[in-house]
Order: structure tokens, then sequence, then C-alpha cells
């Protein structure tokens, strides 16, 4: 997601392809004619229509099979190897994912879906990066839900201390693997106070572990958000868990838990930060992606 609020899409073309390939550059990567016919603001267009539309306009081009703004050139050979790892890097994770998922919503009963996102849902994923999850929560459990996925995020990376790291996924102990983007209570998504383009690609591109009616439920209440992007009616879900048979009571979480949850993950979100003060380019990404989640960020920059 990007901070603004930039309208309804326009009908033409070359004016939506334009506006697509800016969104992706501020995510900071860039996809091929034909995915990008897939993921086109205001709806699916033909590769033909991208390519033309590419042709057409002066600040877009395709290099290494990406379509890119002129002045991205000089970035395109690293989103495109980035790109081709992908499918060899990321194949790994899917499991260890969908484990942790099904962990993960066993013993969070007010946790009503998980859709990863991030690198792993755009296509940009390598073995130094960490899995990002998308979470809807009952109301009073926002907070909750990012300590459990954390302290068993840090349980599940345990086994894999080995695993390649940045400045973003080097912590003590064991490297950060499963992470929380965004945390929604349900009742913040009736309606969501942001329905921009933006918001809409968040959703779009996720793919849904679990969950998949709160999610399409968060469509059916935000019809704004098929005004940009109506793929989102659309959408399938092949890597959807069924509901487990068992899920501890939800008695065991009363909302009166979230208070100190609160407490316990600031103190340990403002730690990691500490740990970063000497890492400039880290610190900086973690203030960028926290601007793409306001109003939604769980803890105010300090």
């Amino acid at each position: 997601m990007a901070v603004g609020y930039l309208g309804a899409p326009s009908t033409a073309v070359s004016d939506r392809v334009r506006r697509t390939v800016a969104l992706l550059r501020r995510r900071g990567y860039a996809v091929t004619p034909s995915h990008l016919a897939e993921l086109c603001l205001g709806g699916r267009l033909s590769e033909a229509e991208i390519r033309w539309a590419v042709a057409a306009d002066p600040e877009l081009a395709i290099a290494e099979d990406l379509v890119v703004e002129r002045d991205t050139l000089g970035r395109a050979t690293a989103i495109r190897s980035r790109s081709i790892a992908h499918g060899d890097e990321s194949a790994a994770y899917i499991g260890l994912t969908i484990g942790f998922v099904r962990s993960l919503v066993e013993i969070a009963p007010f946790i009503l879906s998980v859709s990863i996102a991030g690198s792993m849902a755009s296509g940009g994923f390598r073995a130094s990066d960490d899995v990002d999850l998308n979470l809807i929560v009952d109301d009073g459990h926002r907070h909750l839900a990012y300590v459990v996925v954390n302290f068993l995020g840090l349980l599940h990376a345990l086994p894999h201390r080995n695993k390649p790291t940045d400045d973003l996924t080097r912590r003590p102990i064991a490297p950060r693997l499963m992470t929380a983007n965004l945390i929604l209570e349900r009742s913040q998504c009736r309606p969501l106070q942001r329905q921009d383009e933006d918001m809409a690609f968040e959703l779009l591109v996720a793919e849904p572990v679990f969950g998949l009616d709160a999610i399409m439920e968060v469509v059916d209440q935000n019809q704004t958000l098929l005004d940009h992007f109506p793929q989102l009616e659309e959408r399938t879900a092949p890597l959807l868990l069924d509901a487990p048979r068992r899920r501890l009571p939800k008695t065991l979480f009363p909302a009166i838990l979230d208070r100190p949850a609160r407490y316990l993950g600031e103190s340990a979100w403002r730690y990691m930060q500490w740990t970063r003060r000497h890492r400039p380019d880290a610190l900086a990404r973690v203030a960028y992606v926290r601007s793409t989640m306001r109003p939604y960020t769980l803890f105010d920059a300090p």
C-alpha cells in the first residue's frame, strides 16, 4: 500500500496502464506485459493492449521484459533477476508458511483470515526475506494477534537459524521468518477508512491461506475497491486451507488481554528499531512500510 488517495481510475487504457506501472513502482517492483494485463487498474486487458499503450506513451518502456517508467530503466535488470529467482527461492517457503498459518489459526481462534503479502505475493521473494502476512481479526484483538504471530514466528524460526538474512530480517535468537504486515479488526473493514487503489491492490495481490469468506466480506462491504480492481470479485485461492477441526476456545482470549499485549508488542517493536539504529537503510525501509499502512499502523513511531 502507499500513501495517497488518487481517485477513481480512468477508462482510458493508456492512463490505466501508466497508473498501474506507477503503483507497482511505489511497491518497488515491475511485471511483464502479460502479468500487467492481468493486474491492470480498471480490469484485465490483453497483452496486445498493454504493448500498444507502452509504445504510445513516452514515459513507459519495456526493458528486461518488464514494463517500467523510463526514469527507472536502470533498475530493470535487478528487478528482473529478483523476479527470476522468485520461483526457486519461494518454493521452499510456501510449505513452511502454510504449516505456520495452520498452527497460528489453531491456537488463535480470534484470527478470521490470513493472507500471504509482501514479496512472496508480488513475485520478488528472495531467501533473505521474511514472509509477510495480512490478518483480519475479531474486534479488540489486534495487538494480541501481533504478539501471537511474533511469538509463534520466533518458535517457528528456531530450526532455521542458518537462513540468509538482511538488515530487516536479522534479529537476536532467530531470524525473522514470519511477520505480521497488516492487521485489521473486523469493524475496521465495515467500511474501510481507505478504499483507494493502493488498498485495493493490496487485497488483490495478497494470497489467501485461511478465511476466504472474511476477505470477500471486506470486498462486499467496500464496493469502491471494485471500481479500482474488478478482478477482486473473481479471485481464486489455490493455497486455501480447510478450517481446522479443532481450535482453542475464544474464551481463553478475552479482549482485555489486548491492552497488555499492546505494551508487550510495542516494547518488542521499539527494541527491534533500536537494534537497527546504525542501519539507516533498514530504518528508512521500515518508515516507508509504516507510511503505507496508515491509518492502520499498530504503534506510533518514536
